[in-house]
């Protein structure tokens, strides 16, 4: 029978508890039956405690060796753990030229956690842990560091370059599925290599920080790669983090600013609806675009606060606008949070925004990362009235299943798509049967990064229903909005008045 921790020490104190007792009870029996006298008393209590500490002495050091074990093992894949890889790397270092270690991180774990449960994820867990030892065969030591990330170690001469073989090997592996309860799983991993010599001698904890450094910017290449640390890596760390740290005051100072700009529809040239983007106006630093600061605001969490304040002032904004569409981007991260749909009903009751004027705007790759959250999420979303936009449209992968799947209200054709529709006759072909989908699914369809009169003629041409681009407005402040549509509004009032007297003519 195998012992928690907790009863390794115990189980001594109890043991002798009871010998104790047992002393206690005979020399209570001896003074009040009489059964022996004092010197036989002495000899069979110096017996007795003898034996125990005998009995102890080998079940302590028995236990200890068990304890060791218990306090060193990952208890779910019986691989070492965070602690015997310190202990092993601190001891060859002792003895080896070259020391390399390899930080396995494994892409989706989290999706199968949410999507099957914590019981296939063990099962998971169990069976990459399994791949692991099989591949790398006695050649290097593996450990499970906890939650979804494992270790590899080696040591000895090119120690690195055979280390980097095996996890490329691990790689090949994890591209196909797993069998885990009987699913097959796709979950793929991103790796950081780190590597200690004996003229630049790191210890455990600097070579594991290295290796996590390494990993994350697998991950930041876009997955199922390995990394080798290099000294650069740590300086970008420390820009990020700054960044981090300014976009957080930012919130707090009030440095965010939103442009609007407007989309018209294709046939009569009117403003139909604005698309807000957000800008930061650094207070001294050096202007950032959005496609600089909203990737880090992602990675840290940010873009959740950012964004609902994006939707509340843009909201706020708008509802000077009668019933002009508001077009609102939102990031992966958002939509993986399950507060966001909560808090968007929030907003809206707030302002008294009517969500049937509110689109949001994701893109591709906010649905493909977790797809099943994501249509929990745009169900809830689609039930306050909201409409649902996918962006970039030609510049990913999505298929005719896809589309039906999330079941798009809109569809915005990428302006790479526009641009070479313009220039080549399959790009044309592939821009119109996009639009050919749209309309089948019931999607409208809007042109976007329309710059050029050819390009404008040519998508409504095709049926897109509305345009937006340089051609015809550029992102402007909310003020220059309200110019914009008074005058659309006095124009429409005009023609109105004109009309009706003609009638009465």
């Amino acid at each position: 029978m195998s012992l928690s921790p907790t009863g390794l020490v115990l189980a001594p104190l109890v043991i002798l508890s009871g010998v104790f007792a047992l002393i206690a009870l005979i020399v209570f029996a001896s003074n009040q039956l009489e059964l022996m006298g004092p010197a036989t008393l002495l000899i069979a209590g110096t017996s007795i405690y003898a034996a125990a500490v005998l009995f102890l002495s080998r079940s302590g050091l028995a236990n200890v060796r068990e304890l060791e074990r218990v306090i060193t093992k990952d208890s779910l894949t019986d691989l070492p753990n965070r602690r015997a890889l310190h202990n092993d790397i601190e001891a060859l270092s002792a003895n080896h030229d070259e020391i390399a270690i390899a930080l396995i991180d494994l892409d989706a774990f989290k999706q199968v956690n949410d999507h099957y449960g914590h019981a296939v994820g063990d099962q998971l867990i169990q069976k990459c842990a399994e791949l692991l030892k099989e591949i790398c065969a006695g050649e290097a030591s593996c450990y499970r560091l906890g939650g979804d990330e494992f270790a590899a170690v080696m040591a000895g001469d090119a120690a690195g370059t055979l280390l980097e073989g095996l996890c490329r090997s691990l790689l090949e592996h994890l591209a196909t599925s797993i069998e885990v309860d009987k699913r097959e799983i796709v979950v793929g991993a991103s790796i950081g290599l780190a590597r200690s010599t004996a003229a630049a001698r790191l210890s455990s904890s600097e070579m594991l920080r290295r290796s996590d450094v390494a990993m994350y910017m697998s991950k930041r290449g876009g997955k199922m790669r390995c990394t080798w640390f290099n000294e650069t890596f740590d300086q970008r760390r420390e820009a990020v983090r700054e960044l981090e740290d300014d976009l957080r005051s930012a919130i707090s100072n009030d440095e965010f600013a939103i442009a609007y700009q407007p989309l018209v529809d294709a046939k009569e040239g009117q403003i139909v609806a604005v698309e807000a983007l957000l800008r930061w106006n650094r207070i001294g630093g050096t202007p950032l675009g959005p496609n600089i600061f909203i990737p880090v605001a992602e990675q840290s969490g940010i873009i959740n606060p950012i964004g609902l304040w994006v939707l509340r002032r843009a909201m706020c904004d708008a509802m000077r606008w009668g019933r002009i569409t508001l077009s609102v981007n939102i990031s992966a991260a958002q939509l993986r949070n399950p507060e966001f749909p909560i808090k968007l009903g929030e907003i809206l009751e707030e302002t008294g925004f009517p969500a049937e004027q509110l689109e949001l705007e994701v893109t591709e790759t906010c649905l493909v990362l977790d797809p099943i959250v994501a249509e929990r999420s745009l169900n809830v979303i689609r039930s306050f009235g909201v409409r649902i936009s996918l962006d970039d449209f030609g510049t990913g992968y999505a298929s005719i299943g896809f589309l039906r799947q999330f079941r798009f209200e809109k569809l915005k054709l990428d302006r790479s798509l526009v641009v070479q529709a313009g220039q080549d006759d399959g790009s044309r072909a592939m821009m119109l049967s996009s639009i050919t989908v749209a309309r089948a699914l019931g999607m409208d369809v809007t042109a976007e990064g329309v710059e050029t009169d050819e390009q404008a003629d040519l998508v409504r041409t095709a049926g897109c229903d509305q345009i937006q681009g340089w051609l015809f407005y550029k992102a402007m402040p909310a003020e220059e909005i309200d110019k914009l549509i008074a005058a659309q509004e006095a124009q429409v009032r005009s023609l109105a008045d004109g009309d009706r007297g003609e009638q009465a003519a």
